[in-house]
């Protein structure tokens, strides 16, 4: 099934442990920090279950999901797969990156390679398929943890000082496991339905008790989710903040108070060698990055619109230097959805005859994410100039007799009224100025890692015997001469 924004919201009412100001959340669909974003998921939900935008496809079953959920088996199915995942964030304008696609990527990744999982014991495969085709056939929305706190990264886990900061195994049990701990960057978290649990950062030998991977509902009894401040808390008015008071996903802290995950629910226990290869010998990580790279292309786009729409009402764009940012802007834009149609057009199909796209070109694009976001908004800041920093507090000065003929007398521009020019300029701040924005910029530096790990993915995939095949061919086609030829 594919259910609605209704059937999504109702499902959140669950008794969630999410905590925020230091007090507990009774209702994330009402409580002001996560209402905007609850809000959205619901409208996206809603997307995807109205028959005319061709969210859906038939599964083995012969049941209608989900196309987030879809395993590709052909470059034909990964297009269908990166319409669909752009029909959501183009409504999110790019700006939600965990969306319910992010990890159903990830899901249907190891759906596909079940075998993987086997290695690590009897069982583990078939607990990946059948929590698979629940949550493809529920609709649901599962996010992730998969990074360990920051204590002290230059220790394994199991030096540290105190055994269960991050999570680890408790207590072995005959039905399942007790973990203890906790992990970071719980992003959605807090209005998700499912968490996958595990850990992407490499570990080291004695840390086999971390070697987890696992699901369990938001709800689960123990579990613990500490909330960062809420930008859309602090941004009521969607006039004012266009995007923080709709898209601000939270992330979250999230505590393991002895928490039992059953049998059925483990993915890998205590085996480092398969938490490596759940990401990199199933195709997860190429399709959670492919995914991840569809939105940045969809968020590139609405940048540039937003830099171009600027410079048309400040009356710059026929300058010949605001026209060189703007094309810069182009081409950034312009490499990115290439690289990700490359990736598409050049698949392999594997041995399980699933469709993976082309990793030289795929993470040749998250080698540059950072740069790439940090250029396109240093060049939207100098094309607005101090505009952003002149503008009303609120719209309620737009709408206050004692104030209103102001606004629409002094900011404006030739042929752009007030409203309209301020409405721009406040959605500008919000992407540049405002604590959204700012969590926007780290959020694109680190989301897939440190620079240096992002660059390995480029170094390890590009593929580098065809150019050094070159090169070696051209140095074939001369020699060291066999005697000292005379000048004229």
């Amino acid at each position: 099934m594919v259910r609605t924004g209704k059937e999504y919201l109702q499902a959140l009412k669950d008794d969630r442990a999410i905590y925020i100001n230091g007090q507990r959340v009774q209702d994330v669909t009402t409580h002001p920090a996560f209402k905007g974003i609850t809000q959205t998921i619901a409208g996206l939900y809603d997307l995807a279950s109205d028959e005319s935008q061709e969210m859906t496809y038939k599964t083995e079953e012969g049941t209608l999901a989900n196309k987030i959920y879809m395993i590709p088996k052909s470059r034909e199915e990964l297009k269908e797969r990166r319409v669909a995942i752009s029909k959501w964030s183009e409504a999110t304008c790019g700006f939600v990156g965990r969306s319910p696609d992010h990890v159903a990527s990830f899901l249907a990744a190891f759906a596909s390679s079940p075998e993987v999982f086997d290695r690590g014991g009897e069982g583990f495969g078939n607990n990946v398929l059948n929590f698979y085709k629940y949550v493809r056939d529920e609709d649901l929305y599962v996010t992730y943890v998969i990074i360990p706190p920051q204590i002290d990264r230059s220790k394994a886990a199991h030096e540290l000082e105190d055994k269960f900061l991050p999570v680890g195994v408790y207590e072995e049990r005959e039905d399942g496991i007790v973990v203890r701990g906790s992990q970071m960057l719980g992003t959605a978290s807090a209005v998700s339905d499912y968490l996958f649990v595990s850990c992407l950062t490499p570990l080291r030998p004695g840390d086999e008790d971390y070697a987890l991977s696992f699901v369990l509902p938001i709800h689960a009894k123990g579990l613990k989710f500490y909330a960062r401040p809420s930008y859309a808390e602090k941004s009521p008015s969607t006039f004012d903040y266009p995007l923080s008071s709709r898209f601000d996903e939270s992330d979250s802290l999230v505590v393991f108070d002895d928490v039992f995950i059953p049998w059925k629910d483990i993915f890998a226990y205590k085996n480092i060698d398969i938490l490596r290869a759940q990401f990199h010998e199933t195709p997860a990580h190429v399709w959670g990055n492919n995914q991840a790279q569809i939105r940045f292309s969809n968020k590139l786009k609405f940048l540039i619109g937003t830099a171009r729409k600027v410079t048309a009402m400040n009356g710059i764009d026929k300058i010949p230097s605001v026209q060189e940012k703007l094309g810069e802007l182009a081409s950034i834009a312009a490499s990115v959805e290439g690289n990700l149609l490359a990736s598409e057009y050049n698949c392999t199909i594997d041995k399980n005859g699933v469709a993976r796209p082309d990793p030289r070109f795929l993470y040749g694009v998250v080698g540059q994410q950072e740069t790439i976001y940090a250029s396109t908004i240093k060049i939207l800041r100098e094309l607005c100039g101090g505009g952003v920093l002149q503008l009303p507090s609120s719209y309620k000065e737009l709408i206050n007799p004692e104030t209103k003929d102001d606004m629409y007398q002094y900011i404006r521009s030739t042929g752009v009224g007030a409203e309209e020019k301020i409405k721009l300029f406040k959605l500008v701040w919000d992407i540049i100025g405002s604590e959204f924005g700012g969590r926007h910029q780290q959020y694109e530096l680190f989301y897939n890692g440190a620079p240096f790990v992002t660059k390995g993915y480029s170094f390890r995939n590009y593929g580098y015997d065809e150019p050094v095949q070159m090169v070696d061919k051209f140095l074939k086609s001369y020699s060291l001469p066999s005697q000292v030829e005379e000048l004229v």
